[in-house]
């Protein structure tokens, strides 16, 4: 059981993380009307056959770590806007800030 369970985190590890995703070239940022969060918008140029989006959430009031939040693909540009101090909408995907990810891998 133990060895499932390694072997298994290991998968994920190496394959659907999404705050190990490459950082990329920055676009943009956008900060939350509050200014608590920010976003900052990378695009990856990686071993993907086209470009894709990197978004990442900033804590500016407090030293929490970023995490990314947002990886879109096939995307070259960035749409950042926040619909209220918590929310905000990255190239038409609409997220909580504090509790939703988006990844184009496991969108339905």
């Amino acid at each position: 059981m133990i060895f499932v369970g390694v072997i298994s985190y290991g998968i994920y590890w190496a394959f659907y993380d999404i705050n190990r995703l490459p950082e990329g070239r920055f676009l943009t940022e956008s900060k939350s009307p509050d200014s608590t969060y920010s976003i900052r918008a990378y695009v990856s140029e990686s071993s993907l056959s086209a470009d894709a989006i990197r978004g990442e959430l900033n804590y500016l009031k407090t030293s929490r770590k970023p995490a990314t939040i947002y990886w879109g693909y096939p995307e070259s540009e960035a749409q950042i806007k926040w619909t209220d101090n918590n929310t905000v909408n990255i190239n038409g995907k609409t997220l909580n800030v504090l509790t939703e990810k988006y990844d184009w891998r496991h969108a339905n």
